[in-house]
């Protein structure tokens, strides 16, 4: 089974991947990572905006219905092929899927190489930094 692991938050885990990764290839070793997928979001907001609910029905249909097509990817959701094509722009660019040409008549085809997304999210309720700072009551 193949996964999608995504993370959002914890910006100090996002910079220490990002310098690992720069150190890695600095060092020419990048096959000695885990080579899990990993998609890192910063913020929720970053999240919730690249990951819509109309899109990870598209993510799951495209999985599913393997279309050959746009079109048929559009079909699948019942939406306009112009709104998919942008969405499936937007999730190639996220590495979520592949637009691979080839498909009936050159058709490009959307391919998802995943069966299965896991999403965890860390989101501070009380920011550590200023509860110390803070007075205790008002």
């Amino acid at each position: 089974m193949t996964t999608l692991h995504i993370t959002v938050g914890d910006r100090d885990q996002l910079r220490q991947d990002a310098l690992q990764f720069v150190q890695d290839a600095d060092a020419d070793d990048l096959d000695s990572r885990d080579g899990k997928a990993t998609l890192q979001f910063g913020t929720y907001n970053d999240f919730v905006d690249s990951l819509t609910p109309l899109r990870l029905e598209l993510i799951r249909a495209i999985a599913e219905g393997s279309p050959e097509s746009m079109r048929e990817a559009a079909r699948l959701v019942d939406r306009d092929v112009s709104d998919v094509h942008s969405d499936l722009k937007q999730l190639e660019v996220l590495g979520i899927l592949t637009l691979e040409a080839g498909g009936p008549s050159g058709a490009i085809q959307p391919v998802v190489p995943f069966d299965r997304i896991e999403v965890h999210i860390d989101y501070p309720l009380i920011d550590r930094d200023d509860a110390d700072s803070a007075p205790a009551s008002a």
